[in-house]
């Protein structure tokens, strides 16, 4: 796995403060997505041992509310498995903490997929620029849903997370 930046302190990619780890590679393609700079799979940095340690000591911070994956497109194919075992261990260490991914597939694809069981929301479906709101929380694009994802698995249908 590839990552472009990891954001401290964040307030503007879920709830609370945050840190962010931007995943490198996308591809979905949004025309005027805000991070084109992220599609290319083999761009940024390796996700090492040290970006781990770092990802690791900012979640230690008590002020940290938790984790947002954003991209790029974290639910990149070929990078699923080596996510899927980031956020496991995210889960099992900071148990406290809310995992958010933002991804580009809509929820019906992603929903199945083992990692969702860790997952607390997801932010989910392609930037479209007709449907731009600067007025909406945590998306872009109105189509985007903002979905509680521990709900949405034990009822079988997306729940909101706000709104």
């Amino acid at each position: 796995m590839r990552y472009h930046n990891i954001t401290k302190d964040d307030m503007l990619n879920g709830d609370g403060l945050r840190v962010v780890l931007w995943t490198a590679g996308c591809e979905h393609h949004c025309p005027n997505c805000q991070n084109p700079v992220t599609w290319d799979p083999d761009g940024g940095l390796p996700f090492d041992a040290s970006a781990k340690q770092e990802l690791f000591d900012e979640l230690e911070k008590p002020y940290i509310s938790g984790v947002t994956f954003s991209g790029g497109d974290p639910l990149l194919c070929s990078t699923r498995n080596e996510l899927a075992e980031l956020i496991s261990e995210i889960r099992s260490k900071f148990p406290d903490k809310t995992i958010w991914l933002y991804t580009g597939y809509d929820w019906s694809a992603v929903k199945d997929l083992p990692l969702m069981k860790d997952v607390d929301v997801l932010v989910d479906g392609r930037f479209i620029e007709e449907l731009k709101d600067v007025n909406l929380p945590w998306r872009g694009s109105s189509n985007q849903k903002v979905i509680d994802v521990k709900r949405s698995l034990a009822i079988g249908l997306p729940v909101l997370h706000c709104e």
